[in-house]
């Protein structure tokens, strides 16, 4: 039986600092990998320390938002709130994919709702009318209104920049342009050749935990063994090993044979061929900062989309891309089923551990913990937030 005093000491000891943001709390985080303790608690349950990610992080870095792909045609758009933005996604006549502030120029109102094909946007608290690279086309009884010039009131437009196939967001004008945040990530996976890809399935889950839980889960292969005992387990190989980087980005790359899209035992589809270097002899598992993290194996891609949407909530969009070519096989819809398979079995596995771990952190006796070997880019993933977010020393 715990003691009452000690009880108290802990939860006295958990109270979120009034100085949260002072590295001094950081100390035993800074160390090197193998002398380093975890980051305490209210980093992953103070409301605090989730507000200055989004002010710091998100609002700051080029921010993944899937495949240019869904949106094939003129007109096509597609709507979602970002770290509390409300956002529109939409390719233009001219066939270009922008991205809006989804607030109507007069008062305010959510202009587009869902998804669909449009030939311009229409709010409907006033029937203000945009076009759709966001100038402003209609605004009715606005005639009298002194010195009111339209082209003044189109929507707010939003950095969108692609690589590959797939875009990003970044609401700093000042932000360095995506290439040189991605850094030498996007010659790594050059041989991919994204471009050349679609996207096939996207699956949404929305998930009671931290957003750094889930994606410190992906960069560690420490879990697999426990975890994915009977699923991802199975798969041989030595261990995904720490990558040198340079730009946003993180990564692991695995070597072995066959696809880790597919469950042990199960065949699919042919390699990609352009494959060359590591690429074809294993799998490249990146997080691009703060929360994008692709599977990148021999015959296909899928990705781990993070939004954040409060210290203990997330919204998880898992997108699955095949090469073009092998999407058009009559078969296609057959052997896809297997990859489904593997990505329904396992990502509802770290799903479950995700949840299980924020409901520990919650408790008023957690207590800081000490990293494994195992987990260095779980370490560095930590370091770079906490370079981010804090105070200056």
């Amino acid at each position: 039986m715990i003691e009452a005093a000690t009880l108290s000491n802990s939860a006295i000891g958990l109270s979120e600092p009034a100085d949260m943001f002072s590295p001094d709390h950081y100390k035993a985080m800074r160390r090197p990998l193998a002398e380093a303790e975890t980051l305490p608690a209210w980093c992953y349950t103070s409301e605090r320390f989730y507000k200055r990610e989004v002010e710091r992080i998100f609002l700051k870095v080029w921010n993944f938002l899937g495949r240019a792909d869904r949106i094939p045609n003129p007109g096509d758009y597609f709507t979602l709130t970002f770290a509390g933005v409300p956002l529109i996604i939409a390719r233009g006549d001219d066939g270009k994919v922008r991205a809006f502030a989804n607030s109507c120029r007069h008062r305010g109102s959510i202009v587009a709702l869902g998804k669909g094909n449009c030939r311009a946007f229409k709010c409907p608290y006033h029937s203000w009318a945009f076009a759709l690279d966001g100038t402003l086309l209609g605004a009715p009884s606005m005639e009298e209104t002194a010195n009111f010039d339209p082209a003044d009131y189109g929507l707010i437009e939003v950095r969108l920049e692609s690589w590959g196939g797939f875009i990003f967001v970044n609401f700093d004008r000042d932000a360095p342009d995506l290439l040189s945040f991605l850094g030498d990530l996007p010659e790594r996976l050059a041989s991919y050749n994204y471009e050349e890809m679609v996207c096939v399935r996207r699956v949404e889950y929305e998930l009671n935990c931290n957003w750094k839980i889930y994606v410190e889960n992906a960069m560690e292969a420490y879990h697999v063994p426990y975890v994915h005992k009977s699923t991802l387990q199975r798969q041989k190989g030595p261990t995904a090993q720490p990558i040198e980087t340079r730009g946003e980005w993180v990564g692991l790359f695995k070597e072995h044979t066959g696809s880790r899209a597919l469950l042990a035992g199960e065949t699919g589809f042919p390699p990609i061929p352009s494959l060359t270097g590591p690429a074809a002899a294993g799998t490249h598992y990146p997080l691009i900062y703060p929360s994008t993290m692709f599977g990148a194996t021999i015959d296909c891609m899928w990705w781990l989309e993070i939004h954040p949407i409060a210290a203990d909530r997330t919204r998880l969009i898992v997108g699955s891309a095949f090469p073009k070519d092998v999407v058009a096989r009559p078969d296609f819809e057959e052997i896809v089923t297997r990859y489904y398979r593997r990505w329904d079995i396992s990502i509802p596995e770290d799903n479950e551990i995700s949840e299980l771990q924020q409901r520990g952190l919650s408790s008023p006796l957690y207590r800081e913990g000490r990293f494994s070997h195992l987990e260095p880019l779980v370490h560095a993933i930590d370091n770079w937030v906490l370079d981010q977010v804090l105070d200056p020393a």
